[in-house]
């Protein structure tokens, strides 16, 4: 009786809201199709394989996600490591780069270290983000131009003027393919600032390609379309050619060095990217929270059939979240059902996509790099110090000039020197007033045991028998083993008729402030 009452509450949920899921899961299909195949480009694969991607990141993970109201699909955050390991290990090992790092998710996720991947600085996902903005970027203003990429991203980003130069003096299809790329992002810009509010539900970047499209075939622009990236042109009417299986001589190469770093790479950023989505995608919503384990596991489980593919890898994506959230979404049907439409689209209307010119697909990730890059996360990171920013800006110079997981560990590495800093460094200033017998103490700094024998060096400096005051307006942090150092000493000072004036249980709350700190950090790094 019980079971038949809780089917029915289920089958009646379902029923309320059904209708809501459905038309939220339109806007998000709407949102992720320029996306997917914008995203392939970018990472230098054929553009249907983002489709692939968006499809089993709707069916599979969708079904599985520990975060139900976060969309899953190809990203923005990988498309940098993707190019860079495309272009070193080809395409074929792609697939089976993707399949371990899928493996190890599904694993991080068995092993409860959820939480653990969110346990990065906030500098640095900003620097991260920032960087393969700049990245993404100065790659694809060269796309957006019908030129290839040059190389790295120094190369890419101090070519732009000469490629640029070049198309306007030679009023080539290159003009043409600038033009509808300056379209595209022109339509962009005012479609988000003068689009009426009925109609805002529209993304614009799809209004932005249909326009493209439209003026593309109006005027017989000789630019470069969807099908010119193919390798068989014809191939665009069934995107399931560009699927490659694993064969047993790539499977055999899985555990070979360089490929297990370059799957622990895509795993790491992978991983952070998502949860720290997941972690924003709550503060938009009052449905259930994210179990950060299981949307590990889940992204881990669609990375692994991404991997079986030979597509591209998947991540948690903010953007279509934020359209799933805000069309009305309720539950996880809506990101299921998007992926629907993908699969619906890929299957019935593929040739649609050789009307879309690249260019425009191009400007609608150059439009994605300066937002990822622009520098919105300064202020915030500077109520934390200026040595956040530093290393902000350092992780941003280093993967542009180098690459994105040389630059990501040089910002890890710089977190922890200054954690490590932060925790080893403490100042104490004395004022000894000998006349009246009284000794100040300024601390600053953190006192933990690493420190202690400088404490007890400066405590045991006092004379006895004097009146001691311990300021700590300046400490930031105090340890058990210091506070218990005190303790003794206060009780050993009392005995040569010295006093100790301290306040204790202010002293104490110094102990427990690094978990409030932790607390607003991970407040912050949400947001």
């Amino acid at each position: 009786m019980s079971r038949t009452v809780q089917g029915s509450k289920g089958l009646q949920g379902f029923r309320a809201t059904i209708g809501s899921d459905a038309l939220a899961s339109v806007v998000v299909f709407l949102v992720a199709l320029p996306l997917c195949m914008g995203i392939s480009i970018a990472s230098g694969v054929p553009p249907t394989a983002g489709l692939i991607t968006g499809i089993v990141g709707g069916l599979v993970v969708g079904a599985l996600a520990g975060s139900p109201m976060q969309v899953s699909g190809p990203a923005a955050g990988l498309t940098v490591l993707i190019w860079q390991l495309v272009q070193h290990h080809g395409l074929p090992m792609l697939g089976i780069i993707v399949l371990m790092a899928g493996l190890i998710q599904v694993l991080a996720g068995m092993l409860k270290l959820g939480q653990w991947f969110r346990a990065v600085s906030p500098a640095v996902i900003h620097g991260m983000l920032a960087g393969i903005g700049v990245l993404i970027l100065a790659s694809q203003f060269h796309v957006m131009l019908d030129k290839k990429p040059l190389g790295s991203g120094i190369e890419n980003f101090t070519g732009i003027p000469a490629a640029l130069m070049d198309t306007i003096n030679s009023g080539t299809s290159s003009l043409q393919a600038l033009s509808i790329g300056l379209l595209t992002i022109a339509v962009i810009v005012l479609w988000l600032a003068y689009a009426p509010k009925k109609l805002r539900v529209l993304p614009a970047p799809l209004i932005a390609v249909v326009m493209a499209v439209i003026v593309s075939a109006l005027f017989h622009l000789k630019i470069k379309y969807i099908p010119d990236l193919l390798a068989n042109p014809a191939d665009i009417n069934n995107i399931w050619t560009v699927m490659q299986f694993p064969s047993m001589e790539n499977l055999k190469r899985a555990f070979d060095p360089t490929i297990l770093t370059a799957a622990v790479s895509v795993a790491f950023i992978a991983s952070a990217e998502t949860l720290l989505s997941a972690s924003a995608v709550d503060k938009l919503h009052q449905g259930p929270r994210t179990n950060y384990d299981q949307e590990l596991a889940a992204q881990g489980v669609g990375n692994t059939v991404c991997g079986l593919l030979g597509v591209l890898p998947m991540t948690g994506v903010i953007v279509r979240s934020t359209a799933n959230v805000d069309a009305g979404a309720v539950t996880r049907a809506s990101a299921i059902i998007h992926g629907a439409w993908l699969l619906l689209f890929a299957t019935v209307l593929p040739f649609t996509l050789s009307y879309i010119p690249v260019s425009s697909l191009a400007a609608i990730l150059v439009w994605t790099g300066y937002k990822l890059a622009y520098p919105k996360a300064v202020p915030g990171l500077l109520k934390f110090g200026k040595s956040e920013v530093a290393i902000y800006l350092i992780t941003i110079v280093m993967i542009v000039a180098t690459n994105l997981l040389d630059g990501v560990l040089v910002g890890l590495g710089l977190s922890l020197l200054k954690l490590m800093q932060a925790f080893s460094h403490l100042e104490i200033h004395r004022d000894d007033d000998i006349a009246g017998n009284r000794v100040e103490l300024q601390l600053k700094g953190a006192a933990t045991l690493i420190r202690l024998p400088k404490l007890a060096a400066a405590l045991d400096e006092i004379r006895p028998g004097a009146e001691v005051r311990i300021h700590f307006e300046y400490l930031d942090y105090i340890d058990h083993a210091c506070l218990d150092l005190l303790s003794n000493w206060e009780k050993q000072h009392e005995i040569t008729g010295g006093k100790l004036r301290i306040e204790w249980d202010e002293l104490s709350s110094k102990f427990h402030q690094r978990r409030t700190g932790a607390r607003k950090m991970d407040t912050y790094v949400t947001t």
